[in-house]
C-alpha cells in the first residue's frame, strides 16, 4: 500500500468528521490511526488487563474502523482490527444496568384473558365501551431480547435483557449482525432501540446438521442456538451464524419521535430496522383476536418460531399514562398460543427439598420433545394435586408446555395404567434431614397448607444450600464465577456455610494448605476472578440485598417496596426487629404501607426473631455495606412524603392515582397515621378526612394534588 496524502485537518477535526464526509486521504488516515490505537487497546485490555477506555468507546472505534472500510474496501490494512476479529476475549460480559428497566409482559392464555385485558386497560383510564380503543397487534418472536443505544446517530453500546435492571454488555456480538444497524440519521440524542434477535428456522436446521457433521453439540430449537451464539465470548464464533432482529419497542429516549405505537414501528423502518411484517393496527378487540386467528394459521408456515402475539395500547400518551406494575406494563400483554402437549411416561415421583423447607414432588419422566424442547421433568405442585389427578409411579401421562411455563402433567392415560401401580404416599419426614415433614394449619381458614415443609431448619442441608443458592442468583446479588455448582460444591466441602462465609473465603484461602487454586477445575485466572466478583457485590443494592436473605414471601418486587419503604439497611433490621418483639406501631406502620400485607410482616417477624438468623445477619454486614435505597425520583415535590386517597377521584383513577404518586417517589399508604404527609380527598371522603384534620396533617383536592405534581 502507498501512503497517503496527509490531510491538512486536525487530527481531532478527522475524528469527529462522519464517514460519509471522508476524501480517500482522510480516510487512509484515520484507518491508519484506528488500527495502532485499537492494538493499544487490545494490547491495555487483553495482556495487561488494564483498560484505557471503556467498552463502549472501544466498541465505537472498531464500527468507525469497519465503515470505513466498507465505503473504501481498497484502503483495508493488513493490520486491520477486522482481521483480528478472533482476539482473545475478555473472559467475561461487562454487565449493564438499563437506564429504564427492560420488563417482562402479563401473559393471557385465551381470549376471555385477553378481553380482560382491555378492561383492565379501559377501567385505568376511565375509558368507556363504546369509546374506541386502538391496539397494535405484532407476533412475539421467541427469542432473546436485546437494547441498542445510539448517540447521536451511532450505535454505542448493545446489551441483553438480564433481570431486567441489568444486563450484559453484548456489543461487539451484536456487531457481527448485518440486522443492526450502525448509524442511523435523523434520530433522537440519545435512543435506546429494543427487540428480539433470532435464528431463522432454516439457519437453525443447516446449523444443527453441520454441528452433528463435526460431532459438536446440536441445539435443541433456534432460540437456544441465538442465545448460545449472541452470547459467546469471542464475537467471532457469534459471527459463524446468521441472525435476525426485529425492533419493537424502545428505552431511553432524549426527545419524543412519535405519538402512537404504530407510528414508532413506522419510524424504526425509516431508521434501518426490520419491523415484523405481520404487526397489524388494529381499532377495536374483534379486529385484534382476528389478527391473532390470523397469525396463530400462519404460524407454522413462518421462518421464525413465535410463540404468541402481544397486544399493545397505540396512543403513546396512554401507555405514558397506564405507566407499569412492579415487572410488567400496563399498556401491553401478551396472548400466548394455546399449549403444546406431548405424551410420555412418568418414571418416578422425586421429593425436593427447597430453600424455604417446601417439599415439591416433581415427575421423573421418559424424556420427550415439546413444542422443541426436551423435556425430563414436569412438576407437580403438591401432594393434594397428586392425589385429584391421581398420577402414580409407571403411568402413561400428557405433559404440557405454556410459554415459558415449568412443563405439568395434564392427565393420566388410565386405559394405560399397569396392574399393581400403588398410589402416592405423602413423606412425613424430610428426605434430606429426616426431621418431620408437616403441613401447618392456615391460621386465617383453620385449614392445612397445600404445601408440607421439612421442620429442620438451617439444620437441614437442602435448606441451609438452597438459601446459599438463592443468596448468588441472578435476582439476589448475582455474584459473578459462583452460581449452583459452585456454591453446592462449598458447601459439601466446608467452605461455605452461611452468606457471611462467602466474603471471607478469600482471606481464609490465603491461610489455607489446600487453596482454591488447587482444586480440580480452577487456576490462578478463575480464583482471581472469583473474589473480584465477591468483592463487586460488598456494596449490594438494598432491594437485592433484602431479597437475597430468603425471608418466606418477600420476592423480588416485596424486595424493592421494602427498600423503598426504609431506605437503608439499618432502618429495615430495625423495623423488622422491633415487629418481631411485638411491637404494634411498628407493624401497623409497615401495614399500612401499600402493598404490605399481613403475610409479609408476619414473615419478617417469623425470621427476625430466630436468634440465629440474627447472627448470621449480623456476620454478613460485619462483611458489606448495603447502598441506600436510590429514590423513584427524588427531585419530585412529593418525592419521600407518604400520601393517602379517599373519596370519589373524578379526574383520574384510584390506581392511577397510586401508580403517578410512586413513579414520583411518593410512599402511597392506605390508612392516615402521624407518619401520613398528604392526604388526598374527593367527594365522599370520611372518617380518614376528620382523623387527617384532627392530626393537623395537609389535606388537598385532586385539583391541587394535579398541580402540585405538575399535571394539568
Amino acid at each position: 500500500m502507498t501512503d497517503p496524502v496527509k490531510s491538512t485537518q486536525p487530527k481531532d477535526a478527522l475524528k469527529k468528521k462522519s464517514v460519509e464526509a471522508l476524501t480517500r486521504e482522510e480516510a487512509s488516515e484515520e484507518l491508519a490511526r484506528l488500527a495502532a490505537e485499537i492494538a493499544q487497546h487490545d494490547v491495555a485490555y487483553h495482556q495487561k488487563d488494564a483498560p484505557q477506555i471503556s467498552d463502549a468507546e472501544y466498541d465505537f472505534l472498531r464500527r468507525r474502523n469497519e465503515l470505513i472500510e466498507e465505503r473504501f474496501p481498497k484502503l483495508v490494512r493488513e493490520d486491520s482490527p477486522s482481521k483480528k476479529i478472533g482476539a482473545k476475549p475478555s473472559g467475561r460480559f461487562e454487565k449493564v444496568k438499563h437506564t429504564v428497566p427492560m420488563l417482562s409482559l402479563g401473559n393471557a392464555f385465551n381470549d376471555e384473558e385477553a378481553l380482560k385485558f382491555d378492561e383492565s386497560v379501559r377501567k385505568f383510564l376511565n375509558v368507556p365501551d363504546e369509546d374506541a380503543l386502538a391496539y397494535v397487534a405484532e407476533p412475539k418472536i421467541d427469542g432473546l431480547s436485546a437494547s441498542l443505544r445510539y448517540e447521536d446517530g451511532h450505535f454505542v453500546l448493545g446489551a441483553t435483557r438480564g433481570d431486567g435492571q441489568e444486563g450484559e454488555n453484548i456489543t461487539l456480538n451484536l456487531l457481527t449482525m448485518q440486522a443492526i444497524p450502525r448509524e442511523i440519521k435523523n434520530a433522537p440524542e440519545v435512543l435506546e432501540v429494543r427487540g428480539e434477535v433470532y435464528m431463522a428456522k432454516a439457519d437453525f436446521l443447516a446449523l444443527n446438521a453441520a454441528q452433528e457433521k463435526k460431532g459438536e453439540k446440536v441445539f435443541a430449537n433456534p432460540r437456544n442456538a441465538a442465545a448460545g451464539f449472541l452470547r459467546q465470548k469471542d464475537p467471532a464464533n457469534t459471527a459463524r451464524v446468521p441472525l435476525g432482529f426485529f425492533a419493537y419497542t424502545w428505552g431511553a429516549v432524549s426527545a419524543p419521535f412519535a405519538q402512537t405505537q404504530w407510528d414508532a414501528l413506522q419510524k424504526f423502518s425509516e431508521w434501518g430496522f426490520a419491523t415484523n411484517p405481520d404487526t397489524a393496527l388494529c381499532q377495536n378487540m374483534q379486529e385484534v383476536l382476528d389478527a391473532y386467528r390470523g397469525i396463530e394459521r400462519q404460524r407454522a408456515s413462518l421462518e421464525y418460531d413465535i410463540d404468541g402475539v402481544v397486544y399493545k395500547v397505540n396512543r403513546l400518551d396512554y401507555q405514558e399514562r397506564l405507566g407499569f406494575r412492579s415487572r410488567t406494563p400496563r399498556w401491553a400483554t401478551a396472548h400466548k398460543f394455546p399449549a403444546e402437549q406431548a405424551t410420555t411416561i412418568l418414571e418416578e415421583i422425586d421429593i425436593q427439598v427447597g430453600r424455604t423447607g417446601a417439599l415439591t414432588p416433581v415427575a421423573k419422566l421418559q424424556p420427550v420433545t415439546v413444542g422443541g424442547v426436551v423435556v425430563s421433568n414436569a412438576t407437580l405442585h403438591n401432594e393434594d394435586e397428586i392425589a385429584r389427578k391421581d398420577v402414580r409411579k409407571g403411568d402413561t401421562v400428557v405433559v404440557q408446555r405454556a410459554g415459558d411455563v415449568i412443563p405439568q402433567i395434564v392427565e393420566v392415560i388410565l386405559s394405560e395404567r399397569k396392574k399393581g401401580a400403588k398410589k402416592f404416599q405423602p413423606l412425613e419426614a424430610c428426605p434430606i434431614c429426616g426431621s418431620h415433614a408437616v403441613r401447618d394449619i392456615n391460621a386465617n381458614t383453620g385449614k392445612e397448607d397445600a404445601v408440607r415443609r421439612c421442620t429442620g431448619g438451617l439444620i437441614c442441608p437442602a435448606q441451609a444450600v438452597e438459601r446459599l443458592k438463592h443468596f448468588v442468583s441472578r435476582q439476589a446479588l448475582d455474584i459473578d464465577g459462583l452460581g449452583a455448582k459452585q456454591i453446592e460444591a462449598f458447601f459439601t466441602d466446608g467452605l461455605v456455610k452461611e452468606p457471611a462465609d462467602i466474603f471471607t473465603l478469600e482471606m481464609r484461602d490465603k491461610k489455607s494448605l489446600t487453596p482454591l487454586r488447587n482444586r480440580e477445575g480452577y487456576g490462578e485466572t478463575s480464583v482471581r476472578n472469583l473474589f473480584a466478583g465477591i468483592n463487586d457485590r460488598r456494596a449490594p443494592d438494598l432491594a437485592r440485598l433484602i431479597f437475597a436473605l430468603g425471608i418466606r414471601h418477600v420476592g423480588e418486587t416485596t424486595g424493592r417496596l421494602l427498600a423503598q419503604t426504609y431506605g437503608s439497611f439499618e432502618a429495615f433490621q430495625i423495623a423488622a426487629k422491633k415487629i418481631a418483639a411485638g411491637d404494634q406501631a411498628a407493624t401497623d406502620e409497615l401495614i399500612a404501607v401499600d402493598g404490605i400485607g399481613g403475610t409479609v410482616v408476619a414473615a419478617l417477624g417469623d425470621f427476625f426473631v430466630e436468634q440465629h438468623n440474627l447472627e448470621a445477619v449480623e456476620r454478613l454486614l460485619a462483611e458489606i455495606s448495603p447502598q441506600v435505597a436510590e429514590k423513584v425520583q427524588s427531585d419530585s415535590p412529593v418525592s419521600g412524603k407518604t400520601v393517602v386517597f379517599t373519596g370519589k377521584l373524578e379526574l383520574m383513577t384510584r390506581d392511577e392515582a397510586k401508580a403517578r404518586a410512586s413513579a414520583l417517589g411518593a410512599k402511597v399508604s392506605g390508612s392516615v397515621s402521624a407518619k401520613t404527609d398528604i392526604l388526598v380527598a374527593g367527594p365522599g371522603a370520611g372518617s380518614k378526612l376528620t382523623k387527617a384534620q384532627e392530626l393537623g396533617i395537609q389535606t388537598m383536592t385532586e385539583e391541587e394534588w394535579l398541580t402540585l405534581i405538575g399535571t394539568t
